[in-house]
């Protein structure tokens, strides 16, 4: 009977490493993923090449992430933006037809139905 001790540990984050390695190499990145390249943590055992390529995947899949979030908050931001740039608008044209006496709104009635005459001519 086999007794699980600190090198069993051991040898299974190696073992892991090389899986993900392997995967890397592979240009399977999703399967990377889904073998728990991201909470991959080396053990002093592991081999230093390995682990420096799993560790700046790692690095370049975070960057990766973070600036997809940065782009996808910077999209919501800019909507944001314009719906209340719109709301503005609309606000101040309501605004503008109706402070306008009704004097002036009737020369400019005129003044489009002249305009609207010469442009059928």
């Amino acid at each position: 009977m086999k007794v699980a001790g600190a090198n069993d540990t051991l040898r299974h984050d190696c073992l892991q490493a090389v899986v993900l390695s392997r995967l890397l190499a592979a240009d399977e990145l999703d399967a990377a993923l889904e073998a728990g390249l991201m909470a991959f943590v080396p053990c002093p055992a592991c081999d230093a090449g390995a682990a420096a390529e799993l560790q700046e995947a790692q690095r370049k899949i975070a960057d990766a992430w973070a600036a997809r979030d940065r782009y996808r908050a910077r999209n919501t931001r800019l909507a944001r933006l314009e719906a209340e740039r719109e709301a503005r608008r609309a606000r101040s044209q309501v605004a503008t037809r109706t402070a306008l006496p009704a004097a002036v709104t009737a020369v400019l009635e005129r003044a489009k139905a002249r305009a609207a005459e010469r442009g059928a001519k």
